[in-house]
């Protein structure tokens, strides 16, 4: 198989899955309903929780310009790494995942780093925000426990679990190890040609990326923007949800379970959370007296409010990082 139909795959199968679960999801429901719902919209509200969805991108480019600038002679500037970040956004938009290998491209476009060290920087930023949301995660189970509980029994069969892993474990262990052997003696084979060298030379320019949160000097500032960025997720979700009348009677527990289903759907390997998004946050909505009608409703507004943002912000990215110069290390 070519390159290029390899990646028009990767492209093309993921975003048919997306639109096909979009068209699943609303194909009954009616042009009037979603005229109707922006109809009542509170543009207070939904103008202060797009203000929050900018500021949290601004956030994460301050938060991720941190870690590139540690231990680097040159100036490392926020605007580039913003318009870096928005990006691979917009390049996450067509090719699932690919954005994180884009923005990185974005920055080593501006900036004389190497590719491997801002990769690790990436990396290091997903592993953090991973573990942030696993917190959340944690936090929305002992605030609305009930409801877990129930979508678990109503979901996942115990039995079938045990069964699976009875009988698949150990075919799994023997696998890896396989796997961990082959990989073993195929390094040692090939220790000394040109493309071992070269894997293990970006390895290292990684590690050099994740050791970047330990010789970071603004370490106070990067925790609290990584609060701050949470932070903004969830009052942004709230406050979508204040400036739609069949959701302004959300709890701020029953948001945060929205937030946490919501999380989950983006990470679904579709551009974009398209679909998975809008079925994960609908579905909850259920559990908490909305109609499925209305829940699709809320999750298409907050969804396409925050794709909107991407594009128009993902298009300016592209003409800056086009028109920007590299910066040399005597700048």
């Amino acid at each position: 198989m070519s390159n290029k139909l390899k990646s028009g795959l990767q492209a093309i199968v993921p975003l048919v899955a997306a639109i096909l679960i979009f068209y699943y999801l609303y194909k009954d429901i009616e042009g009037e309903v979603i005229l109707e719902a922006l109809k009542g919209i509170n543009a207070l509200w939904f103008s202060a929780a797009m203000f929050l969805g900018l500021l949290g991108f601004w956030l994460r480019a301050w938060r991720w310009k941190n870690l590139i600038a540690t231990n680097e002679t040159i100036e490392v500037k926020t605007i580039p790494i913003f318009w870096s970040l928005m990006f691979g956004n917009l390049i996450n938009l067509l090719f699932p995942r690919a954005g994180e290998v884009a923005r990185c491209g974005g920055v080593s476009k501006v900036y004389p780093i190497k590719f491997g060290k801002i990769f690790g920087t990436v990396v290091l930023e997903r592993t953090i925000d991973m573990v942030f949301m696993l917190f959340i995660i944690a936090l929305a189970f002992l605030l609305e426990g009930g409801i877990f509980i129930e979508i678990f029994e109503s979901l996942i069969s115990l039995s079938a679990i045990k069964s699976f892993v009875s009988e698949y474990v150990y075919w799994a262990i023997l696998l890896m190890l396989i796997l961990l052997v082959l990989a073993v003696l195929t390094y040692l084979k090939f220790k000394k040609t040109t493309l071992i060298g070269k894997i293990r030379q970006f390895l290292r320019q990684f590690v050099s990326g994740l050791e970047t949160l330990i010789h970071m000097k603004n370490k106070v500032g990067f925790w609290v923007a990584t609060v701050l960025i949470w932070t903004i997720y969830f009052l942004m979700m709230y406050w979508m949800a204040l400036s739609i009348p069949s959701t302004n009677s959300l709890s701020a527990t029953s948001v945060l379970m929205v937030l946490v289903m919501g999380s989950i759907g983006m990470i679904a390997p579709v551009q974009g959370g398209i679909g998975t998004f809008h079925a994960m946050v609908a579905f909850i909505l259920l559990y908490y007296g909305i109609s499925e009608e209305q829940g699709k409703v809320f999750a298409m507004l907050v969804h396409t409010s925050q794709i909107m943002i991407v594009l128009i912000l993902g298009g300016i990215s592209f003409l800056y990082l086009f028109r920007k110069k590299k910066v040399t290390l005597n700048q």
